[in-house]
């Protein structure tokens, strides 16, 4: 299905009775999709298995990595695939570890399987983790946004399978945030792990689509090339999309995803974004901050030590925003960041990791100086045309 459907379905959605909300015809619509909806690609069985029979199969995955109600590594166990390792991003494989936590190797206590860490000392796969392997298997579910580091982990794995000669398969899966493009580019010098390629904040694509372009655009290593195979999703659009799974511990249901990539900005300053409360990332505040809204960040599991813990922060509650999703602008809501700094007298609003989430220096300058989110948002259009003309050339759906 080409993406130019997807507005046809807009259209429609504009002009017909919703369930969501009363909209009139001059109204946006984005569709909500429960996670029935797609058949994502570790369930078409059919389409991958006979290019992993008769080999030893590596998978990169976690708790995301599900066919229908069973993992992907029990599914393969139980047809006969001969399933070496298992590779694991941030978080682990059971997806609990806090943000940023290491990740330690070990072995799957249902399996027997060992595990091997990519979120410790290598994130990147040595030739010697590699070794008695013929394929690796990728199925990771990502939330479309630059600095959600699955994406880090796929580039890194394609690196060193394309050096040992492995052939990669990414299973395919939505993205939640895949209905719009925003965000400055990054800028080389900022690359990180938390954003290595020169692609917007939010980028539109599949994680399908992205191994596609990482491959295609020459952006590992020295250019070289991975043998890839993507599966695709069947009955795919984008969507507002309700993840069967949390991707990680502080994503717990579609309005933290929904609002991940605007939040996730006020990482990189002294204001909490919900960590070790009950709504993470759909909430933010500050001790010196005005608002109708109070928390107080507590230690919690996924989220030890938390900012500002034991301190009863003032500031906003996003979770209706979220829910008149048709009503809202599909873009970064950068107001929401002017308006914390203006509230602080303290000069130390931000902090060094601002700059590598953003991935250019200039966004901070920005609000620093007093810009308008609109008139810094202008200031992307140039280099987003530039990255829409790559994209293009990878798109799937």
């Amino acid at each position: 299905m080409k993406r130019h459907l997807f507005f046809l379905v807009l259209l429609l959605l504009a002009i017909l009775p919703s369930t969501e909300a009363q909209m009139t015809d001059d109204e946006p619509a984005l569709p909500f999709v429960n996670k029935e909806h797609y058949i994502c690609a570790a369930m078409q069985l059919d389409d991958y298995l006979p290019l992993i029979e008769g080999k030893r199969v590596g998978i990169v995955g976690n708790q995301t990595s599900i066919v229908g109600q069973t993992h992907l590594v029990d599914t393969l166990l139980s047809l006969g695939i001969d399933v070496r390792k298992i590779f694991t991003p941030e978080h682990g494989f059971r997806g609990t570890a806090d943000a940023g936590a290491k990740v330690n190797s070990g072995k799957d206590e249902k399996t027997g399987l060992p595990i091997v860490s990519l979120y410790g000392k290598n994130k990147k796969p040595t030739p010697e983790m590699l070794q008695g392997i013929d394929i690796i298997l990728f199925d990771l579910q990502d939330v479309g946004v630059r600095f959600y580091t699955y994406i880090s982990t796929m580039s890194y794995v394609m690196e060193a399978a394309a050096e040992s000669k492995l052939p990669v398969i990414v299973l395919d899966r939505p993205n939640p945030n895949g209905f719009y493009i925003d965000g400055p580019v990054l800028k080389p010098e900022n690359s990180s792990f938390v954003g290595m390629h020169p692609v917007p904040v939010v980028y539109g694509m599949t994680i399908g689509e992205y191994a596609k372009m990482v491959n295609g655009e020459g952006w590992l290593k020295d250019g070289i090339r991975c043998d890839l195979t993507v599966i695709p999703i069947n009955n795919y659009d984008d969507a507002i999309y309700e993840l069967p799974v949390r991707p990680s511990p502080n994503l717990p249901n579609w309005e933290s995803v929904y609002l991940y990539p605007t939040l996730c900005f006020f990482e990189g300053t002294i204001v909490s974004i919900g960590r070790g409360t009950e709504t993470p990332f759909q909430v933010y505040g500050h001790p010196n901050m005005r608002g109708s809204y109070t928390f107080t960040p507590q230690s919690t599991a996924g989220a030890s030590k938390p900012l500002l813990e034991g301190q009863r922060c003032r500031g906003e509650n996003l979770v209706e925003f979220a829910h008149d999703y048709a009503y809202n602008d599909n873009q970064l809501h950068l107001e929401w960041i002017i308006e914390a700094y203006q509230q602080q007298s303290d000069k130390g609003f931000f902090t060094n990791y601002f700059r590598l989430l953003s991935g250019d220096k200039q966004l901070q300058r920005d609000i620093e100086s007093g810009k308008s989110a609109d008139e810094i948002r202008a200031s992307w259009r140039d280099d987003i045309e530039a990255f829409m003309a790559i994209r293009a050339k990878y798109l799937i759906y």
